[in-house]
């Protein structure tokens, strides 16, 4: 196929049946037809390859043409990840949740952190933790291959960037149009950091089983989106307004005198693992403060109903279910019996998160 006709199928594949929806397009297509030619001799000075200079003129000159198209074509019909492999990109995914209600606090943090997604089919968010204003965790996963996006206080960046480059040089890429540099471990992963924007550093993780052409094409496939966009991507469970959400968890679970529900706001968006140590922590200590409390004022009853509520943890549904994920459940178990047996557990406070 020659180039003047490679030209025209792509643009009548941008107005599929040729019903004029694209409006004016002929002198979008003359023009890139001879853009591309009058780079032919660009291409033999430099040594470009072909492709990569068609590619790269194509996507200038078919600016004009975009916009008609996004002004008359719903957004779902010219969104990445369409038509390859399972499902839709996560961002038309989103446009079910458009209705969704998100808590003052989600919708803040949700304002002021990147809202990056890989907007290609098959990728889910399957993690999300310290999530806040200014620090957060998301880890993406398709397949077997996840990759973990990071943000933290701008500040930080030259100790990040200087703590990359012991493993070798960057590599410059961009992600969504933002500059960034890429690291490569020792053993093969991939380190993607972005320098500041918005008082912000984004540094994504790989898992194994990634190459530098797996790598390249995740990066393009990065955009930023809105916030209510950012949280409707995200699975329900992560999203529910924290005092539902909290309900279900606290259903088996004893509260300490005074227990300030308004705190629970504070644990925000979050996976499952990650809000259940969020509320237990609030619990924990809080009986841990009664128990004090009550042995500091002589109240024996009060002590044994600190004790009777701590032992009973190792029945509560939500440690029961964080047990077969990780170690929080038996971390509590442990300083909840120590409180059991009388004795106030050393480092209490930064091993539950009671600071």
């Amino acid at each position: 196929m020659t180039t003047e006709e490679r030209v025209g199928q792509l643009v009548r594949d941008a107005d599929p049946g040729g019903l004029g929806m694209m409006g004016d397009l002929g002198g979008v297509k003359q023009a890139l037809l001879e853009d591309i030619m009058s780079e032919s001799l660009v291409r033999r000075t430099v040594g470009m390859p072909p492709r990569r200079l068609w590619v790269r003129r194509f996507a200038g000159v078919m600016t004009a043409a975009a916009a008609v198209l996004l002004s008359i074509v719903p957004a779902s019909m010219v969104l990445r990840g369409q038509g390859e492999d399972d499902g839709v990109s996560p961002i038309v995914s989103a446009g079910a949740g458009a209705g969704a209600v998100f808590s003052p606090f989600a919708m803040e943090a949700a304002e002021r952190n990147p809202r990056l997604l890989i907007d290609r089919a098959g990728w889910t968010v399957v993690a999300l933790s310290d999530f806040s204003e200014n620090n957060g965790v998301v880890r993406f996963r398709r397949g077997v291959q996840e990759l973990e996006m990071n943000w933290y206080p701008a500040y930080v960046y030259t100790d990040r960037y200087s703590g990359q480059r012991v493993g070798g040089p960057a590599r410059s890429v961009r992600v969504d149009g933002w500059p960034a540099d890429v690291f490569q471990s020792l053993s093969g992963d991939f380190t993607v950091l972005l320098p500041p924007r918005d008082n912000l550093v984004v540094e994504m993780k790989t898992s194994e089983n990634w190459s530098r052409k797996d790598l390249d094409r995740v990066l393009a496939d990065i955009v930023r989106v809105d916030a209510r966009t950012w949280l409707a991507v995200l699975p329900p469970e992560m999203v529910v307004p924290v005092r539902e959400r909290a309900a279900k968890v606290l259903a088996d679970v004893p509260l300490p005198p005074g227990f300030d529900m308004t705190a629970l706001e504070e644990i925000g968006v979050s996976d499952s693992y990650h809000f259940g140590a969020g509320v237990t922590s609030l619990v924990g200590c809080g009986w841990i403060a009664q128990w004090q409390r009550a042995r500091a004022s002589g109240d024996e009853a009060g002590v044994r109903r600190a004790v009777e509520a701590l032992r009973s943890s190792h029945g509560w549904r939500v440690l029961r279910d964080m047990d077969k994920v990780g170690d929080w459940s038996d971390v509590f178990w442990e300083y909840a019996d120590k409180i059991a047996a009388g004795t106030l557990p050393e480092g209490y406070p930064a091993g539950l998160g009671c600071d």
